[in-house]
């Protein structure tokens, strides 16, 4: 079947896609969210997620009309430039856009290996940081990511952007701080909560044994609940004048600490 052609910006199908976009409680309503970008749609197409419709424009994407592989259901639209532009959430994402069927993985859904390296965010509330720390967690190669008590949502297109896709390479669960610390103390994984009260050097803290490092929000750190849980507490030493770093950027020296470790 050929691809249906939209020329105008008052298209239902296309006004559909700008509501996914922008509109969170129609993403949760329908389980369906957007996808901008060559690179973030191969990562989510490998990943098995199911793809309802591509939006291409011929003038910019790399493969001109012939559409990109995905499901035998996957409808296809062709866009004017004029349109494609005003419906990208960015530029440079290759002329295409695609609606992909949710799929949420529960705790019971991991494969954790023998001593895994977990990344454990608490009530973060700005996707773009949590895609970043997504995008390190791919890079150390950590076997899951839990969210806990999120304050965004999972698949907010700013997430997506900022993850660089990483949110369909890498495990990640959406769930409560009771729930998550249950499932970690059933696992004999180590909890490690990165605070500035009562804590130890991160480097001279074991993680070669199943780790989750836990993190809290830039603003007001990790819930009672979390450092009561702790096995141990983690800090990153401070030599300058301010207390603090971005949650990602902190995630990042964390996970590579594993990472080092674990050679």
């Amino acid at each position: 079947m050929s691809p249906e052609l939209i020329t105008s910006a008052q298209n239902p199908k296309l006004k559909h896609l700008m509501a996914l976009q922008e509109k969170s409680r129609l993403r949760r309503e329908e389980g369906v969210f957007v996808v901008e970008g060559r690179r973030e749609l191969e990562h989510c197409i490998a990943a098995g997620f199911e793809i309802d419709a591509v939006f291409i424009c011929p003038e910019i994407y790399e493969g001109g009309q012939t559409c990109p592989p995905s499901g035998r259901n996957t409808r296809f639209f062709h866009l004017t430039k004029e349109l494609y532009e005003k419906v990208a959430y960015r530029g440079g994402t290759e002329g295409i856009i695609a609606e992909v069927r949710a799929r949420n993985l529960k705790l019971e859904d991991l494969a954790l290996p023998e001593n895994p390296l977990v990344m454990v965010l608490e009530g973060v509330e700005k996707p773009g940081n949590l895609g970043a720390v997504l995008r390190s967690a791919d890079a150390a190669g950590a076997d899951a990511v839990l969210v806990c008590d999120p304050l965004t949502d999972l698949w907010n297109p700013n997430l997506i952007r900022a993850s660089i896709g990483a949110v369909f390479t890498v495990p990640v669960v959406c769930c409560s701080s009771d729930e998550a610390i249950a499932y970690l103390k059933s696992r004999s994984i180590r909890i490690l909560t990165a605070q500035l009260q009562d804590s130890s050097a991160y480097y001279d803290t074991d993680m070669t044994c199943g780790t989750a490092i836990v993190m809290g929000t830039e603003a007001t750190g990790l819930t009672p609940v979390w450092r009561e849980a702790a096995d141990a507490h983690i800090l990153i030493p401070m030599r300058g004048r301010l207390d603090s770093l971005n949650v990602s950027v902190s995630a990042a020296i964390l996970l590579y600490e594993a990472v080092r470790q674990r050679r």
